[in-house]
């Protein structure tokens, strides 16, 4: 079903659009969260209506910030950018995989966890696992011990003919981590990775859309993302 089938948007009531549409995006700001030892957005208001007669401002940030996407090229040396993967690559059909319980229990997301969906996973372009983490967000605790795939399980869920991974952490992989291996298990099969998402939890056992457009950035390693599903 297209999403014109389901929505014919030129008759469509605003307040259906918005219990249609559910924001997945963490607010940028300049007291935020962010990957320790990555400096905190800058947001200057160089423009008012009192002083310019129109607002305008001047925002200063890494490109993995907040609700973010990270490319190919933000760890595997010449591998494609964010720009070279085309705007088809940013949209697409989406399943949560509530991995909560890995968190209560302290312990990785391994094949278990997952291998159940397997028919679920093999006609969707992205998969988004909600662990319950966000729930930390503004907090220490958001950046330690939060579950991270094991090996086992990120080389299975790379072989599917996927879009993207999506998760409400911080990382997937350890903050600290040098190897990266979950990243470039992913990346080096142009599977872009979603990190920071929140409203995960509103999805589960739910058919959408799973939208996550970055700016188109020359070269980009990594780009904020305004990222949301529309339910089917």
């Amino acid at each position: 079903m297209t999403l014109m089938r389901k929505f014919s948007w030129s008759f469509i009531q605003e307040d259906e659009v918005n219990n249609s549409i559910v924001d997945l995006s963490r607010t940028i700001s300049s007291d935020m969260p962010v990957y320790p030892g990555t400096e905190q957005p800058v947001i200057d208001n160089p423009c008012t209506i009192d002083n310019c007669g129109f607002a305008e401002k001047k925002i200063t940030l890494y490109s993995h910030t907040g609700t973010h996407m990270d490319a190919p090229c933000h760890i595997i040396k010449g591998a494609p950018c964010l720009e070279e993967l085309g705007v088809g690559h940013f949209t697409g059909s989406g399943i949560v995989l509530d991995v909560s319980r890995c968190a209560k229990e302290s312990r990785n997301i391994n094949l278990d966890d997952l291998i159940f969906f397997k028919d679920m996973i093999s006609s969707m372009d992205f998969v988004l696992l909600y662990s319950s983490w966000g729930k930390y967000w503004g907090n220490r605790k958001y950046f330690e011990n939060y579950p991270v795939l094991s090996i086992e399980a990120a080389t299975w869920l790379s072989g599917f003919n996927l879009k993207g991974i999506g998760v409400d952490m911080i990382s997937l992989d350890p903050v600290g981590a040098t190897d990266m291996k979950n990243h470039k298990i992913f990346l080096t099969k142009n599977i872009v990775l979603i990190e920071n998402l929140t409203g995960l939890e509103e999805l589960s056992g739910k058919r959408f859309i799973f939208n996550c457009m970055p700016f188109k950035i020359d070269n980009a390693d990594g780009s904020p993302v305004r990222a949301y599903a529309i339910l089917l």
